[in-house]
């Protein structure tokens, strides 16, 4: 079928081209690109199926018309039924699901009290059998329900560097203080103790005789340094537990960061020393500094990266010096592989450390340790708690083309999608919650044999095995007759109604031979320009040679040597190929005399151009398909002859506006017969006036006097279609007389107040001097140093004379 382009008009704008050009982009194209099962270009019913779950096969041997290619046979379903294949005679194979083991979680409260946990029941159902059609989703509900006193293990890891001396005495008493508080959770509950220290090698440790004997400095007595001790395998014997870390020693080392990863991946691979049970498995890990990590062995002169063995002999890791830290990257898989929950409990200096490593490791949680680990059962406790209430699925890795995607129902019907869907929080014992896995597949990885996929909540051993089979052959691949005479005299296989042809012959009924010409060759001679597309994804390169399509329309073809041509994809008018003024060959229109573009939609008459001078669009444009394109863009109409915004329109025209407008004027006797050759509307104010940018035409702002000397603003423009148009403001603007009442009084007023204000200041003025002369005077008042009895005007005799003579006499 056609496809249908917009109108190609000279006077279209770019929006408009735009808008026609992406319509016809994709209604030429969407048949193809949007259609899976016709790219695919299948040879065969198995090609057919893996292109998409919308894909069919019609095995009808007489379903091809002539010229069609063996891959018309692979399409949608509908669109087959409706080219006329019997849906009885179409392949679509579907996938299924089977379950397989389906064990019902475990009800604490009907099932016995001495069970035992390998049968208690977490996760359901247990083993599922996916069958996966190409781009077919297969869904199945995944149960999680935790359980109440189920069993946990919990290892204790120390850094029994010298920093860490206050903290080992108070953890001597933790193993029946934590049987104690462990016994409120589960009543099945074990505990195991391991410390570390350094590799043994500079620069982490000194390597001195003495120092290797007694790390520390002073009296301090120091058991030697090591990288990492099993002191006590797991046991429910907490009086045991105190015993053993009781005779514990602290060591030393040199820097501060301690090899702590070391220790943990011990931990976690050595199942059998440390005595894990397929049960909830927590490590708690205690220091008070940083850690090494990979690449820092470099400094003791050791490249081998961490192999992630077993290397405990007499329950002492051995081999420190001989491998790098572990990465981070290796401790996750190592953790998560071994179902064990990381509970890291530091000091507050380095808490903001820890804390971004546990961003990095699921199911792990971080605890502010105090100064002497007092504080730590607490801890311990509240991790379990915080670890214990969240869910979070994580699967193995996928097959190539597998993708997985989850949606989950968590407490209170909160639904989760994407990443979230895996997580589930606040999840309290015996609640039940629910993800949806949905798992699909894309083509058929590894030629279609099964793989086994595992999906399980992080930090629980419990999980659900998932077996993938794709469908990669049609049901009717087994009934193919080999060699059948169909197939060119046995050359090749006669399946589901077609040809598959045997090694070394090529062809739609199998009629040549590779080995006389290679079939990449072939192939190479049926692209274009030594493109991708063969025969330009519009037919079947058969022997080396393009054999094109048929369409339904038998006016409609696809020609040329790569079939890269067809009659029916050039450019509309009209909604009519090539404009009805042309014809379409090899997707270009060739116009007919007189027309031209490519859409043949512009005339190249210009008898509609002439002006009544009998000029070319008044000679001020150029005609383009019938339509004048003015060069001056002050000039308009159909042959450039109007010019509404030239100098002097408002003068011509400020007569008539005047008397249509306010019946004033020279010519307000005359308006009605010399003023009638425009349209005239009345706005109210002059920002109702059209503006520049509001018309697609050129407008004119005019601002003039009437006959009684006052104001009136109008605008006068000529519209694509000729008309003139005015637009007025229906109140003309008046000067007015001034109001000399209000004048006076305000000049009254204004003196009043004037001299008011000036008697205040003055007032206020003499207030502050006479205040600040009284104080001058009750100042000096106070200084003054006479006798107030006397009078301070008199002044005693300078000089005094006295006669020796005289005496009294």
């Amino acid at each position: 079928m056609g496809c249908f382009g917009a109108a190609h008009s000279g006077e279209m704008d770019l929006k408009l081209s735009l808008i026609a050009f992406l319509g016809l982009f994709y209604c030429c194209n969407s048949q193809k690109e949007g259609n899976e099962c016709i790219n695919a270009n299948a040879k065969y019913c198995g090609e057919c199926i893996q292109a998409g779950a919308k894909c069919g096969w019609c095995t009808d041997p007489n379903f091809l018309k002539q010229g069609e290619t063996v891959s018309s046979r692979c399409d949608e379903l509908q669109s087959l039924m409706k080219r006329g294949c019997n849906a009885s005679l179409i392949e679509n194979p579907v996938g299924k699901l089977e379950t397989v083991k389906n064990v019902s979680v475990t009800d604490r409260s009907k099932a016995p009290k001495n069970l035992k946990p390998e049968d208690i029941t977490q996760v359901q159902p247990q083993k599922v059998s996916l069958t996966l059609r190409s781009g077919e989703p297969q869904s199945f509900e995944l149960k999680f329900k935790r359980a109440e006193d189920y069993p946990i293990d919990l290892y204790y890891l120390m850094d029994l560097s010298y920093s860490m001396k206050d903290d080992l005495e108070n953890v001597k008493n933790l193993g029946t203080s934590l049987m104690l508080e462990m016994s409120k959770i589960t009543s099945d509950f074990r505990i195991g103790f391991g410390s570390f220290v350094e590799k043994t090698v500079m620069p982490y440790i000194s390597t001195t005789p003495a120092k290797l004997l007694n790390p520390c400095t002073g009296d301090q007595n120091c058991t030697s340094p090591f990288s990492y001790k099993n002191v006590l395998p797991l046991t429910s014997d907490g009086s045991r537990f105190n015993n053993l870390v009781g005779v514990q020693q602290i060591s030393g080392n040199l820097d501060s960061p301690e090899g702590g990863f070391d220790a943990i991946m011990q931990v976690a691979v050595c199942g059998d020393q440390i005595g894990w049970r397929n049960v909830t498995r927590l490590l708690v890990f205690s220091t008070d500094a940083g850690f090494h990590f990979a690449g820092d062995g470099k400094l003791g002169g050791i490249v081998l990266p961490n192999d992630g063995k077993c290397h405990l002999e007499n329950n002492i890791y051995t081999m420190s010096h001989y491998y790098d830290y572990p990465s981070i990257a290796h401790l996750v898989q190592k953790l998560s592989d071994n179902n064990i929950q990381t509970i890291f409990a530091v000091t507050e200096e380095f808490q903001p450390v820890y804390q971004e490593l546990k961003n990095l490791i699921p199911k792990s949680a971080v605890g502010t340790l105090s100064a002497n680990s007092s504080n730590v059962i607490n801890l311990i406790i509240d991790a379990y708690n915080s670890l214990s209430s969240e869910v979070i699925l994580e699967n193995s890795k996928l097959p190539e083309g597998v993708t997985i995607a989850y949606t989950s129902r968590c407490k209170n019907g909160v639904t989760n999608k994407d990443e979230n869907g895996r997580r589930c929080s606040n999840i309290s014992i015996g609640d039940e919650v629910h993800f949806n896995i949905s798992i699909t597949s894309k083509g058929c990885p590894k030629q279609g044999k099964p793989e086994i996929i595992k999906v399980k909540p992080l930090g629980f051993t419990e999980e659900v095995e998932i077996t993938l089979n794709f469908i990669c052959e049609c049901d009717c691949h087994s009934k193919g007759i080999e060699n059948s005479p169909d197939c060119h005299f046995g050359n090749g296989t006669y399946e589901c109604g077609a040809c598959r042809c045997n090694e070394g012959r090529v062809g739609r009924n199998c009629e040549c031979s590779s080995n006389e010409v290679a079939t990449e060759d072939m192939d190479r001679t049926c692209r274009k320009d030594n493109g991708t597309d063969i025969c330009s994804n519009n037919g079947e390169c058969v022997c080396g040679t393009c054999e094109c399509k048929k369409r339904e329309n038998p006016e409609e073809r696809y020609s040329g040597q790569f079939c890269e041509c067809d009659n029916f994809n050039c450019d509309r008018s009209g909604n009519l190929l090539c404009g009805g003024h042309g014809r379409c060959e090899c997707r270009m229109c060739i116009c007919e005399p007189m027309w031209n573009g490519t859409a043949c939609d512009c005339s190249l008459d210009e008898s509609m151009c002439l002006a009544s001078n009998k000029q070319i669009c008044n000679g001020r444009g150029r005609c383009e398909c019938g339509t004048c394109k003015c060069d001056d863009l002050k000039f308009q109409g159909p042959t450039c002859e109007a010019c509404p915004t030239c100098p002097g329109v408002c003068i011509e025209h400020k007569e008539c506006v005047e008397c249509r407008a306010f019946g004033t004027g020279e010519k307000k006797e005359t308006c009605q017969k010399e003023c009638s050759d425009f349209t005239l509307f009345k706005v109210k104010t002059r920002d109702k006036l059209p503006q520049p940018n509001d018309e697609s035409y050129p407008v004119m702002h005019c601002k003039e006097r009437d006959a009684n000397d006052c104001w009136f603003y109008y605008t006068y423009a000529v519209t694509n279609n000729t008309e003139k148009v005015v637009y007025v403001v229906e109140e003309p603007e008046c000067p007015t007389g001034p109001d000399i009442i209000p004048i006076v009084a305000g000049v009254v007023a204004g003196i009043v107040l004037i001299g008011l204000a000036l008697l205040l200041i003055w007032k206020l003025l003499m207030i502050i001097h006479d205040r600040r002369e009284f104080a001058k005077f009750e100042k000096e008042k106070m200084n003054a140093k006479w006798d107030t009895g006397e009078n301070p005007i008199y002044k005693s005799a300078v000089t005094t004379v006295v006669n020796p003579k005289y005496e009294g006499k």
